[in-house]
């Protein structure tokens, strides 16, 4: 069977040629936090066909998309993203952004999985710095995402270690809300629970509004 394509020399319609059917770019999303293994995609894209999850990666992979390896602790298959592969985190970062104003609604009658929480923060916070340097976690759903800046940016963590001593513990919608700048630090404290210090948020968002500063 012939693969479908647009059949235009057009950089955008090749680029869909390849990642644009559907489920492709959440894959994509699943692979940008980390290689993972079939089972592990298969339950980061709820919904999807196990015929279809296979044939979408078999076609990232003959794009050169994906790649796989020997998962030494299973003795399983590895999926991962070819470094031109990883070249899609800045256009899946472009569409996070552009999404914000269908965000505010909340998550509704979507699944939510806090791995999707780290691609987003490290689409929406990347390109912050700041002269010193801080780190702060985001606990959702009992895992904590942590967010450290400095001079060079800002880096984005899952599960990592050491844990954060200043965490917000909040709904997702509240987080992105922060990280979008929706939401205040103030704003977001409040709307869920807090422990630490809050001049590390102020350090890492940016906009604390000074009402509050210590909460045990």
């Amino acid at each position: 069977m012939t693969k479908r394509s647009y059949g235009q020399y057009c950089g955008l319609a090749r680029a869909l040629d390849v990642v644009g059917g559907r489920w492709s770019l959440l894959i994509v999303r699943e692979l940008l936090v980390g290689p993972a293994r079939y089972s592990d995609l298969l339950a980061g894209t709820s919904g999807i066909a196990t015929n279809l999850l296979s044939e979408r990666l078999r076609d990232l992979e003959e794009v050169g998309v994906v790649e796989r390896s020997l998962d030494r602790a299973s003795n399983g298959v590895l999926f991962s993203l070819t470094p031109w592969g990883s070249e899609l985190r800045d256009a899946v970062a472009a569409l996070v952004r552009w999404s914000t104003p269908l965000m505010v609604t909340g998550p509704q009658e979507d699944s939510f999985r806090t791995n999707w929480l780290a691609v987003a923060l490290d689409a929406l916070l990347h390109d912050n710095k700041a002269a010193v340097s801080a780190t702060v976690g985001l606990e959702v759903q009992n895992r904590i995402v942590s967010v450290h800046i400095d001079d060079t940016g800002t880096h984005i963590a899952l599960d990592g270690e050491p844990q954060p001593t200043s965490v917000l513990r909040a709904e997702p919608a509240v987080v992105l809300g922060l990280a979008s700048g929706m939401l205040t630090v103030e704003q977001a404290v409040l709307a869920g629970e807090f422990r630490g210090d809050l001049d590390d948020f102020d350090i890492v968002f940016g906009q604390f509004a000074g009402a509050l500063r210590t909460i045990a």
